[in-house]
């Protein structure tokens, strides 16, 4: 399954936002790994700091118990300062829909 979305950093944050992410924290990456992420990437429009979140996941229900976990609401915690965020500090997200894909057989 394929999933995307949008996010918004604040301005001046993206030098700071690539060094937290590079790496990311090796317990966030198995969480990840293990909530069922098969790929996982974000792309940053540097004329207008969105965000796109691109992941290929097995199940939603699996994507959606991330936030519950520790290591993520740390991580959550830890980004707010870079992000637009909601009040439990999660970053304040858009999904987009799907309009076209290819893949090569």
């Amino acid at each position: 399954m394929r999933i995307a979305f949008k996010m918004k950093l604040k301005e001046g944050y993206a030098g700071e936002y690539d060094h937290r992410h590079n790496p990311i924290w090796p317990e966030l990456e198995s969480v990840l790994i293990n909530h069922g992420v098969v790929d996982y990437t974000i792309f940053l429009d540097q004329d207008t700091n969105d965000l796109f979140g691109y992941a290929e996941i097995e199940d939603m229900e699996k994507w959606q118990k991330i936030a519950q976990t520790d290591v993520c609401q740390r991580w959550w915690k830890y980004m707010a300062p870079l992000m637009e965020v909601n009040e439990d500090y999660s970053p304040k997200s858009k999904d987009l829909r799907q309009v076209f894909h290819i893949e090569k057989k």
